[in-house]
């Protein structure tokens, strides 16, 4: 099998995959080093929420605008940039840390600019996927899949190293080291050179703000006309919003005060990652064969809201680790049936625009989940502030039950046209499913 991923064939596909991981296990250090930095270095849930709203705000910008210009650079060059970028502000964190020159309003400044760069470059490697999966012969539901199974993979390796790395060396090491695991991916980005689907689009209309504003305008035209995809866009812009509040604030102060400190989180970090790969790469393996409304509306209600009511009626660890396993666990799906998606009905050509669109839209309220979730820290305590953000992810879980437009995710696969024969040099291999123009719909 390994020799397998390295035939001509699979070799953009398998760098992709490289690559994403290594970017997904240096950016997850962060999501554990920066609050916990934050947190040592204020003592105030409130400023680590205002921090938590800089590393988020950014990324819906980036992402509300950045769709054409990932066009206009190119796929890799984005995903290059953005890693190269990513790793140099973060290392800077410790840097001026040591040398006393970091004050607040610095380190959000660093945040943001983090933010703001992290996000085009996995849009770019989301963009990417459909060719290299084309080029490898495999079937898009199942590339995806296995995508989001080696991305998610990457999550717990880079909680819990940040874990480790707190509790070993400072949390300014993990900072530092997180910025090398940056430049990696950034490195490993180089060997998508090559690849069509990697290269800026040569249609391309020369640069112009009318120019710019129209391709950006087609993106949000077929999200708004799509009811489906609507639907998502609005449901994950909340529930993102709840998810911020407990990674970015709930859980912190909930390890600091009940868990024992660095090395829980790192451990309830390291559970909903792998949870969240175990459940990616069971997907990718069988869930093509499943309808996906079934699956997508219980995943998505189990993998929310159980984990903050779990926390206000244990102080344990193992209990509140096992249950974010599980819910982890169901959200592994929830990513690979929504790509798949996009994937079957966005043409290729506005799918920047659309992924872009979608996922700054959905992020709209992340900012504020961890402003929020820190407000409500100091204002109520923790257990109010726990049973608000649970009661919110209940009603959001149960919205794909509720809603008769959710069960469309099943029609997208029927609207794909039959699978054509493997074309040559791909005897018995897996020929993706041709993409769908707008048409289609959701």
């Amino acid at each position: 099998m390994p020799l397998r991923l390295l035939t001509p064939g699979r070799r953009p596909m398998t760098a992709l995959y490289a690559t994403s991981v290594v970017s997904v296990g240096g950016h997850s250090l962060t999501l554990i080093a920066i609050p916990w930095f934050v947190l040592q270095s204020t003592g105030s849930p409130g400023r680590t929420g205002l921090v938590a709203f800089c590393a988020a705000a950014p990324v819906v910008l980036s992402t509300l605008f950045g769709g054409p210009a990932i066009d206009r650079f190119g796929r890799r060059r984005t995903s290059v940039t953005s890693d190269l970028a990513c790793g140099l502000a973060t290392a800077a964190v410790p840097l001026l840390f040591w040398a006393g020159a970091l004050p607040f309003w610095l380190l959000c400044a660093l945040v943001a600019l983090a933010g703001l760069l992290h996000a085009p470059g996995e849009t770019a490697r989301s963009v990417m996927l459909p060719d290299a999966a084309e080029r490898a012969g495999t079937a898009l539901a199942r590339a995806s899949g296995f995508y989001q199974g080696v991305s998610n993979a990457a999550r717990p390796a880079g909680m819990a190293l940040g874990g480790v790395l707190i509790a070993a060396l400072g949390t300014e090491a993990a900072l530092l080291i997180a910025g090398g695991v940056f430049v990696l991916a950034s490195l490993s980005a180089l060997a998508l050179r090559g690849m069509p689907g990697a290269e800026p689009l040569p249609a391309a209309a020369p640069l112009s703000v009318r120019g710019y504003a129209g391709e950006l305008r087609e993106g949000y035209a077929f999200v708004l006309t799509t009811p489906l995809l609507l639907a998502v866009i609005v449901v994950l812009m909340f529930s993102n919003g709840t998810h911020q509040g407990w990674s970015a604030v709930l859980a912190p102060v909930h390890a600091d005060l009940h868990l024992g400190g660095a090395h829980a989180l790192g451990l309830l970090a390291a559970a909903t990652g792998v949870g969240m790969a175990l459940g990616s790469l069971v997907y990718g393996a069988w869930g093509g064969r499943l309808p996906r409304w079934p699956v997508f509306a219980v995943c998505f209600l189990v993998s929310g809201f159980p984990r903050y009511f779990t926390a206000v009626l244990d102080d344990g660890l193992l209990a509140l680790a096992v249950v974010v396993a599980v819910g982890s666990f169901a959200a592994g799906a929830l990513n690979p049936i929504l790509f798949t998606v996009l994937y079957e009905v966005v043409p290729a050509k506005l799918l920047s625009r659309v992924l872009g669109v979608a996922t700054a839209v959905s992020l709209l309220v992340t900012p504020l989940g961890g402003l929020a979730a820190g407000g409500l820290v100091e204002w109520l305590g923790l257990s109010p502030a726990l049973l608000v953000f649970g009661t919110a992810s209940l009603l959001l879980g149960l919205c794909p039950l509720v809603f008769p437009v959710w069960r469309q995710l099943d029609r997208t696969r029927e609207a794909v046209p039959p699978v054509s024969a493997p074309g040559p040099g791909r005897a018995g291999a897996e020929s993706p499913p041709s993409r769908p123009g707008p048409s289609a719909g959701l």
